[in-house]
């Protein structure tokens, strides 16, 4: 059964930092694609980063590019989200998801398993 979970979140104040771990099991990861996505109250599931299955390359949104850092543990099984300089607008739960055919990485329909969600809450 795939499982994904998260951890890390938490409140911070702004211009601090954080960083979210995504422990997958079930099944191996490697070749999947994998997403950070966030929501806020009131607003739809947003994309915030993903790496691609088939060919390694990291597609951060451009509200976060320069701020956050996806990375990736293949013998972990483990994704990472590195956030930092955050803002109040970065607060949302944050949710990791897995989409094994890899197709639009920004896209949260394109993903088959998520996590349950981590809150980052980021204070002025």
């Amino acid at each position: 059964q795939v499982q994904l979970v998260e951890s890390g979140g938490g409140l911070v104040q702004a211009g601090g930092s954080l960083r979210l771990s995504c422990a997958a099991s079930g099944r191996t990861f490697t070749r999947y694609t994998m997403g950070w996505f966030r929501q806020a109250p009131g607003k739809e599931r947003e994309f915030v980063a993903a790496v691609r299955g088939i060919d390694g390359n990291i597609h951060y949104a451009d509200s976060v590019k320069g701020r956050f850092t996806f990375s990736r543990d293949n013998v972990k099984n483990t994704v990472y989200l590195q956030m930092s300089t955050l803002k109040p607008e970065d607060t949302a739960v944050y949710y990791c998801a897995a989409d094994p055919l890899g197709t639009a990485y920004y896209n949260p329909k394109s993903y088959g398993y998520w996590g349950q969600g981590t809150q980052v809450t980021v204070s002025s």
